[in-house]
């Protein structure tokens, strides 16, 4: 009879710990937000491109919707802003094209990756943050 015991209790000891695990990923991350669709967004095709090219080079360092950064900034209003944070450039889109292009001390220029049009695209979704 013991024996049956504890095999019903292994499964229930594992759902025990797989709730509280759930529990503490929901509590640790109660500001991860669910990723928008671009539809949900409401971002244009030109926007749309913009966010692809942004997950694939920007994302890894800067938080598109939070002004908090990762390794850089984050972006969330960029454009809303007088002056970029950090540089105390003007926020528009010749600035913002430069560092796109040549970097910034801790951050790699993609002028010899990005086309013309991918930072125009780019340009075009960081207006929407």
């Amino acid at each position: 009879m013991k024996a049956i015991e504890k095999l019903h209790s292994k499964p229930a000891g594992w759902i025990m710990a797989a709730a509280a695990a759930l529990l503490i990923t929901v509590l640790a991350g109660c500001d991860v937000e669910r990723r928008r669709s671009d539809a949900e967004l409401g971002l244009n095709s030109q926007q749309a491109h913009g966010r692809k090219i942004y997950d694939n080079y920007c994302d890894r360092c800067h938080k598109p919707y939070s002004s908090k950064g990762k390794k850089g900034p984050g972006l969330k209003g960029v454009f809303q802003n007088k002056y970029l944070p950090q540089t105390g450039l003007p926020a528009n889109d010749e600035r913002v094209t430069d560092i796109i292009r040549n970097g910034r001390p801790d951050m790699p220029g993609y002028g010899q990756v990005l086309s013309t049009q991918d930072i125009q695209d780019l340009l075009a979704y960081l207006h929407t943050l």
